[in-house]
């Protein structure tokens, strides 16, 4: 019973980070469809939280919100743009989508300080180093 309230396990879909342009810096959020299934409905919302070292302030961004029709096997797509003054703070991302008759939700997690150039590896699909989050 206590599965059915929590949902389906979400397996095969990710959300990274990649470093789009070395020279500018450039970094983009992407979901990635991994599955073998055809994901529909996506809502994604995205925010920022935390607290300022510095000053020992509390730190939240606004929520964004996004939305993708269908994602196909294998698929990714870009979410948003993320710029590196966020990266000392936790950046959230609720994905919400449907299979089928089923719904999926997970959240993925960046932690502070885990959106770094010694954590990017070569992600093939996408030919870039990036970092998938937690």
């Amino acid at each position: 019973m206590k599965q059915n309230v929590l949902g389906p396990k979400v397996v095969g879909v990710d959300v990274v980070v990649i470093l789009e342009d070395e020279k500018t810096m450039e970094y983009a959020v992407y979901l990635w469809n991994h599955r073998d299934d055809i994901i529909e409905g996506v809502i994604i919302t995205s925010t920022g939280f935390g607290e300022d070292l510095k000053s020992f302030t509390k730190i939240k961004t606004a929520t964004l919100r996004h939305s993708l029709e269908v994602l196909l096997p294998n698929e990714v797509a870009k979410i948003e743009t993320i710029v590196p003054e966020v990266f000392s703070i936790y950046n959230e991302y609720w994905v919400s989508f449907w299979i089928e008759d089923v719904l999926y939700d997970k959240q993925f997690l960046f932690p502070p300080e885990s959106i770094i150039p010694s954590n990017f590896k070569l992600i093939n699909q996408f030919g870039k180093k990036g970092v998938l989050a937690q």
